[in-house]
């Protein structure tokens, strides 16, 4: 990695009332002098002063900042200049450091040097990068939790025990000849199912960190003329969707993005199940099938003037037989309740054309969402990248189960520990090339 020092305008860019450009390397200091009035900076303490060019003329007052190395956020020399938020005056500034030896930082580069200098690791670089992108307060609470180390947390404890696991095997190679036994097989096997466990209890929670991350996918179910898109409407609301009293109006998905209390939800409505032999309506309930088995909530709309029965019992099952219930919720929905109905079917009743029961139904699926998301002691796996390592982790330590339950070679057994022990480092930069970190840094913001 380059060593020389690095400058960027850390601040989004356009015309604003401050802007902020960071300097970062070993002569962050010196050359950011070159320019300031000021006599001298003290560590992590703002100083008021003026920023001139190279001839000695006024470029604008800031306010400079030093933090010395190692206590800063990348682990080197770093000054952050506060100037006015000028487009002019940002360009000024920069080039005139850049003239002074400094060079324009690529995208990521401060973040990419702080993982370089052991002040975070990969995975909580990518949730600085979640941070930065975070729109709402559930996506917000995602990515600070990595960034604390919540999760990294738990990926150095399960490299750690893969690591103690695999130093006893090695020590029972280097003793091969004597033939003696550092471990007893039985216990070993004990460990590895208990990591096999905890691996598996991470991957089980991506559905949730990743709906939560990206939007909760809620499909919007039912037979056709239950009122459906009428639901849609009063969920957003707004008339989105076209509502008629003809069925089969909705031959197609309509997805809808809108956030309830800090959690975004995508909801999706779907074309009717119907007796129909139309082949349009019956492409757009193929997709309806295909939007259930992605969601992560399915809400079955019915309405109430039909007795809840085995029809109704039928129609949900046609569903939720297709889909993996494991991870998802599933609210009936009783539509129409402005009508003459049956009373007290069992899950929520609503009118979704006079609105009623619509804040309740909204309450239930933020609730479960929070319930999920506390869950697995709040550890939610967000990252499709580490989805895939973590799977490989779980792939390699079966065959170590099945190597240490088959009484397999001391040798070939610490191979797939080794294996499990590489993947899980590749989340956490443990391993890594230049093609990996370029993918992850690649689409960080200058200037972070």
């Amino acid at each position: 990695m380059n060593t020389d020092t690095i400058v960027a305008v850390a601040t989004p860019a356009g015309k604003g009332g401050v802007a902020v450009v960071r300097l970062s390397g070993s002569e962050a200091l010196a050359v950011a002098m070159g320019h300031l009035t000021a006599s001298r900076l003290q560590p992590r303490k703002a100083t008021f002063c003026r920023f001139t060019d190279t001839a000695g003329q006024l470029v604008d007052e800031v306010l400079a900042t030093w933090f010395p190395a190692p206590h800063s956020y990348t682990g080197e020399e770093m000054v952050e200049i506060s100037c006015h938020g000028s487009p002019y005056v940002q360009q000024e500034v920069v080039a005139e450091l850049i003239a002074s030896g400094a060079r324009l930082a690529e995208p990521g580069e401060f973040t990419l040097r702080a993982f370089a200098n052991g002040k975070l690791d990969l995975s909580q670089a990518e949730a600085v990068a979640d941070l930065i992108d975070s729109a709402t307060p559930a996506q917000h609470r995602l990515a600070v939790s990595q960034l604390r180390g919540g999760y990294a947390n738990e990926l150095k404890r399960l490299r750690q025990q893969l690591l103690d696991l695999t130093s006893l095997l090695e020590l029972e190679l280097d003793f091969s000849q004597e033939d003696v036994e550092f471990a007893d097989r039985c216990t070993m096997l004990d460990t590895v199912a208990q990591l096999q466990s905890r691996v598996q209890s991470l991957l089980g929670s991506f559905s949730t960190g990743n709906a939560l991350k990206q939007g909760v996918p809620v499909a919007i179910l039912g037979r056709a003329n239950a009122g459906k898109s009428t639901l849609l409407n009063a969920l957003l609301g707004d008339d989105r969707a076209i509502v008629s009293p003809i069925a089969g109006t909705t031959r197609d998905t309509i997805e809808e993005t809108m956030t309830i209390d800090g959690i975004t939800f995508r909801f999706i409505d779907t074309a009717g199940l119907s007796q129909s032999d139309d082949e349009l309506e019956a492409l757009g309930f193929a997709r309806s099938i295909k939007a259930a088995q992605q969601a992560t909530i399915l809400l079955f709309v019915r309405s109430v003037t039909i007795p809840f029965n085995a029809y109704a019992t039928d129609d949900i099952a046609y569903f939720t037989d297709q889909c993996d219930m494991s991870s998802k919720h599933l609210f009936i929905v009783h539509n129409k309740c402005d009508l003459p109905h049956e009373s007290n079917p069992p899950g929520h009743i609503v009118s979704a054309k006079e609105g009623l029961g619509i804040d309740s139904l909204k309450a239930s699926m933020v609730a479960a969402m929070r319930k999920d998301a506390s869950a697995n002691d709040g550890v939610l796996l967000t990252n499709l990248r580490h989805r895939s390592a973590l799977q490989r982790v779980q792939e390699a330590l079966l065959h170590v189960a099945e190597g240490l339950g088959q009484q397999m070679p001391t040798d070939l057994v610490a191979v797939d520990l080794r294996d499990a022990i590489y993947h899980l480092g590749t989340i956490t930069g443990d391993v890594t090339n230049d093609e990996l970190l370029g993918n992850i840094f690649s689409r960080f913001c200058v200037g972070k």
